[in-house]
């Protein structure tokens, strides 16, 4: 008789460790699927900002190249300048 307290009181603390064990599991498989989640969406952003930097550097790439072009026009008569007045200095001290 003495016994029969005892092992109520330890089979209910047997089920309801095993409840809390359960119910643990349980969030952690629910927190599992929302992280996974999360890093799906942190990889698509990732991708669309690798996307949009490929355009940025092609945008880029273009812009320097349209600048070179500018600067050796310019640099081209900045020499037939040079050129003419080397010549017309060059006339006078004669």
């Amino acid at each position: 008789m003495v016994q029969e307290p005892y092992l109520a009181i330890t089979l209910a603390i047997i089920i309801g460790t095993l409840a809390a064990v359960v119910y643990s599991l349980r969030i952690l498989v629910l927190l599992e699927r929302r992280i996974g989640r999360i890093d799906i969406n942190i990889e698509r952003m990732t991708e669309r900002i690798a996307k949009e930097e490929i355009k940025i550097e092609r945008e880029e790439f273009k812009i320097e190249k349209a600048l070179r072009k500018v600067g050796k026009k310019k640099a081209v008569k900045k020499r037939v300048v040079r050129k003419k007045t080397t010549k017309k200095k060059a006339k006078r001290k004669r």
